[in-house]
C-alpha cells in the first residue's frame, strides 16, 4: 500500500497526505541527537512521506541541515520541503521584513538544505 497524496494548494504538486514536522529535530525544544533525528526522517521518508516542514529556527538552522544531509544521502527524487524564515529578526518586528533580510535568510536556508531552490517559504 504505498502513502495517500493530495495536490498542494495551486502548485499542482502532489505530496502525501502526512508530512514530517521537523521541529524536534531542531533539538532546541528537548534533547534529539543528530543520529535519532535522521532515523526519523529516513523511517518517514521510507514509509512515502514526501512532504517536510522545517523552519530556519527550529535549532538554528540545525533541521534544515539535517534534513538537506538526509535528502542528499538518499539521492533520487526530492521531497517537497517547506520551510519559514524571519522569526530569526531582532526584534522581531514588520519594519524588519526589508528585501535584504528576506534574502539574507533565504539564502541562509538554501546553504542549510543544500539545494538551488526552496519549494515553499
Amino acid at each position: 500500500m504505498s502513502m495517500a497524496s493530495r495536490v498542494f494548494g495551486r502548485t499542482g504538486i502532489p505530496v502525501s497526505e502526512i508530512g514530517f514536522g521537523a521541529w524536534a529535530s531542531g533539538g532546541t525544544w528537548g534533547e534529539v541527537s543528530e543520529a535519532d533525528a535522521k532515523a526519523a526522517l529516513h523511517a518517514a521518508l521510507d514509509a512515502g512521506v514526501d512532504f517536510i516542514d522545517t523552519a530556519d529556527v527550529y535549532g538554528d538552522g540545525r533541521s534544515e541541515r539535517i534534513i538537506g544531509e538526509v535528502i542528499a544521502a538518499r539521492g533520487g527524487e526530492r521531497p517537497f520541503v517547506a520551510t519559514k524564515l524571519g522569526r530569526r529578526l531582532d526584534p522581531h518586528l514588520a519594519e524588519g521584513y526589508t528585501a535584504q533580510a528576506m534574502e539574507g535568510f533565504v539564502d541562509r536556508s538554501l546553504k542549510n538544505l543544500g539545494t538551488d531552490t526552496l519549494d515553499l517559504v
